[in-house]
Order: structure tokens, then C-alpha cells, then sequence
């Protein structure tokens, strides 16, 4: 694209401004985009911690393992030596119970080799259970000379196995029992059962290693998703913040600018979004279709056909149109102006009529309202005034009889009374008229030339 037409679309932007549906359809992808990467940020946090739990348990599961094939050995050693010593059988259905049934050696060696991660710790294991079978056939030897020395003939079938040496075998009873004894108490047995606990003490070292790493992974995993969720939060919060200032901007703070002209009778700004920079234009050619069609419409039947100022029944019209909330009416009589006409002539009255109306129009807004209600008593709608505006009021009145004495333009010298009236003083349109004729009268009763505002009786 050229520098020409990129100039060309800024030129239209900021003549057409931004549309505000386009802007609502990018703000919802964008929303939708971070809903769906808040939705996958949360799930990618929820699965790394469901890992977390998960390796926790399994490491957990590992450990209990090796206790268990610790713990196994140690009871086998546990039941032999008492059997060995006492003789009875109880501890050797124990020790062959474990050994044969329950077999939690074997069973943790199951467990680890569920663990492909686990393969050093599992060696171990195997080296410890190696050297557990190892002491098994010491603790079988001790156990079947106790079984000869003591003559039991119920014991487990796998003793029958074991061959006693010959010298051992013509042993009397009680020597048999030493011998036994000896056998699991000696410092070679108990070489073998640190050899054992000492491949425990690696394994489960390396469990531990393996447990520690796995979640120092997983807890960094955990931090930098829980990192990418904030920042996902942030930008979502983000958006929202935009979505608001850019509604306020574009529509919420127009509408109100609007609404506020709409309300003072004025054009509505071009601002805001193309959409509603579009309805503002068209308003305002209505607006001015409208102004134009009030000024010209039925003009002779409601205007003076003498001053241009409003007849009697523009005065109507307007007085069942204003606001009164917001209302000066001025009821204003010319002093002594059959004295113009019997002095100096009729046509130099018309002549001072239109004069009076070009100084009140001259004094007064556009937007307000003179009218000729006959002869020589005018009215004036002072719209969009609040009634604390009376000093303002005042002095115009004060301007207007200046100007009148001005007989620079070869008219004689006149004044006007007027009396004053705000909108907010009376509850019924007609009663706006008969209480600004209250205070004319005051005012002519009390010399004339000036004004008097109209004072509620108490």
C-alpha cells in the first residue's frame, strides 16, 4: 500500500472515526482468544499439579516399598533367631508364613519394577533381596537343627531340603540348640544383614533423589504456569479495562453530549464512533431542516408584519412550547408612545416600533424569542435561563432604554417598562402573562422607564 493511500485511510478515520461494531467484533475475538488461552493456561496448571500428586504418591509408593523389604527382612531374622531360642514353633510358621505367602520382598521388588524411572533404586533392591536369600539359607540350617534337637516332627516341608553336615548332624540336642543359636548371632550373620540394610540405605537414597528431582521439576513447571496464568489474568483484565474506556469514548460519553445539546436545541458534535458520528450528521441536517422550516414556515401568519418581530399568535405558539423551568418572559410597554404619534406623526411611530424591535433583538440571543403582541406592548422569551440570571436580566433592560434615548438616527428619544418573570414562579402556562403585566404595572406605577421582576405574594 502507498504512503498515499495510507494517508488516505488515517484522513477518513479520523473524519468517519472508528466503528464501533468492528471495534466490539475485535475486542469479543480478543476476549474469547484469552478466555480460551485462560481456559488452556488453568488446564495446563491443573495437569501439572495432578502430576505433582501423582509422582508424590508414586514416590510415596516406592518408599513404602523399600521399608517393606527392609521391614520383611528383619522379621524373618526376628522370627528365626526366637525360634532358634526358644524352640517354639509359632515363630517358624512366622517365618515360613512370610517367606512363602506373604512374600513382601518379592512383592516390593514388583512395585519398583513398576517404575521405569526407578532402575538404580530397583538394583539395589535386587542386590538387598540377593543377600536376603543368602542369610536365608543360614536361617534355614539354624532352624532345621533346632527342628532335629527338639524331635518336632510338624514343620514346613522345605526343611527336609536342608542336608546338616555330618559333624552337626551326631551333635547331642542342647548342642544342636548352641549351635543354632550361634549360627544367628554370630558376627558374620550380622555382616550379612548390614550388607542388606546398607543396599536398603542406597535405594532408598535414590528413591529420595528420585523423588526430590521429579517434583523441583514439576514444581518449576507448576510456578512458570501459574506465572502464565497472572499474566494471562492481567491481559484479560486488561481488555475489560479497554472495553470500558473505549464504550465511555466512543458511544456512553456521546450519547451524553448528544442528550445535553439535544436538550439546550442545538446541533448534536460529530465524535465517537462512525456509527454514531453517522446519526449525529443526519440529526443535524434534520435539525437544520427543522430550525429552517421554523423560521420560515406560516412566517406571515405568526410574525408582525410591521417589525419582523413575532405577532400574537407566534407569541402562542411559543408560549405553549417553552420551558418554564428554564423561561425569562419580559412584558414590555413603550412609555408615552401616543405622544410619538400625535406629535410627530404615525409614520415616525412605525418608524420607532421597528427601532424598538431591532434594539431588543440586538440585546437579546438568536435563540430568544421577541414578539409584538399589539400596538405598542411587546414580550420577550429569554430561553435556556436559569432565574439566578436576573443582575444579566436587569441590565439588559437598562441597555435597551440607553439605546432607545440614542436619537442620533433622527427619532425622538423613548423608553420602555418591562416587567419580569421567570418560568419556575407560576404552575400554569397562562398565568405567566398576568403575572409580568403585575410587575409592569409596578414598574409604570413607580416612574416607567425600567424594569420590576415579579415578587410572589406571601
Amino acid at each position: 500500500m502507498s504512503n498515499a493511500e495510507n494517508t488516505g485511510n488515517a484522513a477518513k478515520t479520523r473524519k468517519d472515526g472508528v466503528s464501533l461494531r468492528r471495534l466490539y467484533i475485535w475486542l469479543i475475538v480478543i476476549a474469547v482468544l484469552v478466555s480460551a488461552l485462560m481456559i488452556f493456561s488453568t488446564a495446563q496448571l491443573s495437569s501439572t499439579f495432578n502430576n505433582l500428586s501423582d509422582a508424590v504418591e508414586k514416590h510415596m509408593e516406592l518408599r513404602r516399598a523399600t521399608d517393606d523389604l527392609m521391614n520383611a527382612s528383619d522379621y524373618l531374622t526376628e522370627n528365626a533367631q526366637r525360634f532358634s531360642v526358644t524352640g517354639d514353633v509359632a515363630y517358624m510358621d512366622n517365618y515360613f508364613h512370610e517367606a512363602t505367602l506373604e512374600k513382601r520382598r518379592e512383592k516390593a521388588i514388583e512395585v519398583v519394577s513398576g517404575h521405569p524411572s526407578s532402575t538404580d533404586a530397583l538394583k539395589s533392591m535386587k542386590e538387598a533381596l540377593t543377600a536376603s536369600r543368602e542369610l536365608m539359607l543360614q536361617e534355614y540350617y539354624a532352624m532345621k537343627l533346632v527342628v532335629d534337637a527338639a524331635g518336632i516332627t510338624d514343620y514346613p516341608k522345605i526343611l527336609d531340603t536342608v542336608e546338616l553336615r555330618d559333624e552337626d548332624r551326631n551333635l547331642s540336642g542342647p548342642e544342636k540348640r548352641r549351635l543354632a543359636t550361634e549360627a544367628l548371632f554370630n558376627q558374620t550373620y550380622y555382616a550379612k544383614k548390614d550388607q542388606i540394610r546398607a543396599k536398603m540405605k542406597k535405594s532408598l537414597a535414590e528413591v529420595e533423589k528420585l523423588t526430590q528431582d521429579t517434583e523441583n521439576s514439576l514444581a518449576q513447571s507448576h510456578i512458570f504456569e501459574l506465572d502464565a496464568v497472572r499474566l494471562v489474568i492481567v491481559i484479560e483484565t486488561a481488555c475489560i479495562i479497554l472495553i470500558i474506556l473505549m464504550t465511555s469514548y466512543l458511544g456512553i460519553k456521546p450519547i451524553i453530549n448528544a442528550a445535553e445539546r439535544i436538550k439546550n436545541d442545538s446541533p448534536i458534535p460529530i465524535s465517537g464512533s462512525n456509527e454514531f458520528r453517522y446519526l449525529a450528521r443526519n440529526y443535524n441536517k434534520l435539525y437544520g431542516a427543522y430550525r429552517k422550516s421554523v423560521a420560515h414556515l406560516n412566517y406571515k401568519a405568526s410574525h408582525d408584519e410591521l417589525t419582523g418581530a413575532y405577532n400574537r399568535t407566534g407569541y402562542d405558539l411559543l408560549l405553549s412550547s417553552i420551558d418554564l423551568q428554564t423561561t425569562f418572559m419580559l412584558l414590555i410597554d413603550v412609555d408615552n408612545f401616543k405622544g410619538i404619534n400625535d406629535t410627530y406623526g404615525h409614520e415616525t411611530g412605525d418608524r420607532a416600533l421597528k427601532k424598538i424591535v431591532a434594539v431588543l433583538n440586538k440585546n437579546f440571543r438568536s435563540d430568544d424569542y421577541v414578539c409584538r403582541l399589539g400596538g405598542d406592548e411587546f414580550a420577550v422569551f429569554m430561553v435556556h435561563a436559569e432565574e439566578h440570571l436576573r443582575e444579566l436580566v436587569a441590565s439588559k433592560a437598562g441597555q435597551i432604554n440607553q439605546q432607545l434615548a440614542d436619537t442620533s438616527d433622527g427619532l425622538p428619544a423613548t423608553s420602555v417598562s418591562i416587567g419580569i418573570i421567570h418560568g419556575t414562579q407560576v404552575n400554569d402556562r397562562a398565568d405567566l402573562y398576568k403575572c409580568a403585566d403585575e410587575s409592569l404595572y409596578a414598574i409604570k406605577r413607580d416612574g416607567k422607564n425600567g424594569c420590576a421582576f415579579y415578587e410572589e405574594k406571601a
